[in-house]
């Protein structure tokens, strides 16, 4: 929006940025990171594990197309990043269910997800163009509604472990076993 690509200018050009009332918030020692997907799809089409450099000129075109000249020349550096690959999904998968785990130890849940089920996750939320971006959707929908399911069934008692793994039609939530 406009107004907000303003309000930066104000923040790179000044160091500061003051309300209407007079109020000033100093940003002299900010380091101030922002992302885009601009151009992404140039670096969509390289495989993996290709050098980001090589569509340098393609994505600065669209960043030109997009951003006015007195924005681009306030920016210190735009660094391309390389895109995400399945090796890396794993971790991921592990650090979105570290958030659904503490939720489930509000009512002494707890997850027992082998190693099948993390790759399935890792498989199913995976997509070249956009990344681990789907996962949310895959463990919301594949997992934790499901369990959500489960819970107000009294299918799964408080207390329980809940054993899931990967099978031929997808996630396999097991009956749960008491602590």
């Amino acid at each position: 929006h406009p107004d907000v690509f303003n309000v930066l200018l104000q923040v790179l050009d000044d160091g500061r940025l003051t309300d209407g009332q007079g109020r000033t918030i100093d940003f002299r020692n900010t380091l101030i990171i922002m992302t885009s997907n601009l151009g992404s799809e140039a670096l969509a089409n390289q495989g993996e594990g290709d050098d980001v450099e090589s569509v340098r000129p393609w994505v600065m075109d669209a960043v030109r197309a997009h951003f006015r000249p007195e924005f681009l020349n306030r920016i210190d550096e735009i660094i391309l990043f390389r895109r995400l690959g399945r090796d890396q999904m794993s971790g991921i998968v592990r650090i979105q269910l570290a958030r659904f785990e503490k939720l489930l130890a509000d009512r002494r849940l707890t997850l027992a997800l082998d190693d099948t089920a993390a790759a399935w996750l890792a498989d199913k939320g995976y997509d070249p163009v956009y990344g681990a971006r789907p996962l949310k959707r895959v463990i919301q929908k594949d997992l934790v509604d499901p369990i959500a399911r489960k819970l107000l069934a009294g299918e799964i008692e408080d207390g329980s472990v809940i054993a899931v793994s990967a099978g031929a039609e997808g996630l396999e939530i097991g009956k749960a076993r008491v602590h």
